[in-house]
């Protein structure tokens, strides 16, 4: 009977260890979870700023080849002419 009840206290306490195991575990994931939306969240304001500042950048490479760049000038003419065939389009499906 001895035996007995020794496993059973045994197992008692192993099971007791395994339900505060897994608390930890839980709240461990909880908080990782919270962690990684945190971190989505930033990425995600650190890609539009990314956009942003590469949107000002090609505005600002824009203008300094209008203002007679030689670096940008080609890629500001080629800018310009598929506006131009935009607007062109845009005025024969008005027209239409």
């Amino acid at each position: 009977m001895s035996d007995l009840s020794q496993i059973v206290d045994s197992l008692e306490n192993r099971i007791s260890k395994l339900l505060h195991r897994s608390d930890l575990l839980r709240k461990s994931n909880m908080e990782l979870q919270q962690e990684l939306t945190a971190l989505k969240k930033q990425k995600q304001e650190i890609m539009e700023d990314i956009s942003g500042w590469k949107q000002k950048y090609e505005t600002l490479k824009t203008a300094n080849a209008m203002l007679g760049s030689d670096q940008y000038k080609r890629e500001t003419k080629l800018k310009i002419n598929a506006l131009v065939r935009e607007l062109d389009y845009c005025i024969a499906q008005m027209s239409e």
